[in-house]
């Protein structure tokens, strides 16, 4: 069953605000900007994450310098999965941030 756009949207918008929690209580030299529905997450060595909705597919997009990934969001367990891996957002965060920055973060709850 697909999402309704209200739900798609207050989704994506706890889903993007938990994340700039979690980025603002981290110890890391980074900066961000949350502007038009596009979170764009800077780091110290210029890398960037970047979070936007497709609103026509309901879909949580993230471009990195490795690609980029389109995840869906999946009712039953409450997870934004990628549409091709099926690597849950959280657990694909937690990868990158360690490649990039190289601490540990917990995206558990995202």
């Amino acid at each position: 069953m697909s999402l309704t756009e209200a739900r798609f949207h207050d989704l994506v918008d706890a889903t993007q605000q938990a994340l700039e929690d979690l980025f603002d209580e981290a110890d890391l030299d980074l900066d961000m900007e949350n502007s038009a529905g596009i979170l764009t997450i800077k780091f110290e060595d210029g890398a960037q994450l970047i979070f936007s909705r497709q609103e026509p597919l309901r879909q949580l997009w993230l471009a990195d310098k490795s690609g980029g990934f389109h995840f869906d969001y999946d009712e039953a367990n409450g997870k934004w999965t990628c549409e091709k891996s099926e690597e849950l957002l959280g657990e694909m965060l937690e990868r990158i941030v360690w490649e990039r920055a190289g601490v540990k973060l917990d995206f558990e709850e995202i």
